[in-house]
């Protein structure tokens, strides 16, 4: 099977939305779902899936604002990208699927937690809080600061950026051309289509303003759930991600030495051995 060409892909129409989403393989193993942050698309996926495909079958989706979703100024909603998941699940006959969210993604996937724990196998989740956090409030707000301003600010954000996401060792092996065509390939993408990141970062507001009154959905999610940090995290502080494992009961932490933010990126020769070990025992315990 060629690796990095979806055996089945197609458009999802949810009104305001047109959702791009992907499936490799022939829908007869388990499902891995790999869900984007913030300014991913489906394609950043793909120099990770050889690491998946040998044992499960992948499925890859664009919220709207990202990818080959479409990308209107109207507000987004995270639990309605839960509800496209589901959706894409049923399109492809997917019962179940072991589910990863990664930084934005793990909003996503706690709403599928919390909206569907019967459609999962395991649950990843890594750089994402959930708690009322004054520090990450403080970074939303000088995020969309950025976002809202002139083009030349935004260039300017793409060097906060990378400066805050990412551990030590992986950018003491970058060279400054390699970094400069990182912020470049993300200033491309967004320079014209801020309001994508404005939108996307403004869904946070409900999620947040909800999450007291969901509370309890979410403690009453019992299937194995693994946390995984980076030992370098500055995005998302350790004690905050940490408080994740006192909500999910059924929970392991696992932290990356020498990574940051970005775990599947910074340190794919661990990360990915590791998620593939939890999703075959389907236990914390493995």
């Amino acid at each position: 099977m060629n690796q990095l060409e979806p055996q089945y892909s197609g458009l999802l129409d949810v009104g305001d939305h047109t959702i791009h989403w992907e499936y490799f393989g022939d829908r007869d193993r388990e499902a891995v779902c790999l869900l984007n942050g913030l300014a991913m698309h489906t394609k950043a996926w793909y120099g990770f899936l050889p690491q998946l495909l040998d044992d499960y079958d992948v499925l890859l989706y664009d919220y709207p604002g990202q990818g080959e979703s479409s990308k209107e100024d109207v507000p987004y909603s995270i639990p309605l990208f839960a509800d496209y998941l589901a959706r894409i699940m049923d399109l492809n006959e997917v019962d179940k699927v072991h589910l990863m969210g990664i930084s934005y993604g793990g909003f996503v996937a706690l709403d599928f937690a919390r909206l569907y724990r019967e459609r999962l196998h395991t649950l990843v989740l890594s750089g994402i809080i959930l708690s009322h956090e004054k520090l990450f409030q403080m970074y939303q707000e000088i995020s969309l600061r950025f976002y809202r301003s002139t083009p030349e600010v935004f260039d300017l954000y793409t060097h906060y950026m990378y400066e805050k996401i990412f551990g030590e060792p992986f950018v003491s092996k970058l060279t400054d051309e390699q970094l400069d065509a990182m912020r470049q390939r993300f200033y491309d993408r967004y320079v014209d289509l801020r309001h994508c990141l404005i939108r996307l970062t403004e869904a946070q507001d409900p999620f947040f303003a909800a999450l007291d009154g969901s509370l309890q959905q979410y403690r009453s999610v019992k299937v194995p759930t693994l946390v995984v940090a980076g030992e370098q995290d500055r995005a998302i502080p350790l004690w905050a991600q940490r408080k994740l494992c006192d909500i999910f009961t059924n929970s392991r932490w696992e932290l990356l030495p020498g990574s940051g933010h970005v775990v599947y990126l910074e340190r794919p020769d661990l990360f990915f051995p590791l998620l593939k070990r939890f999703m075959k025992a389907k236990s914390v315990e493995f």
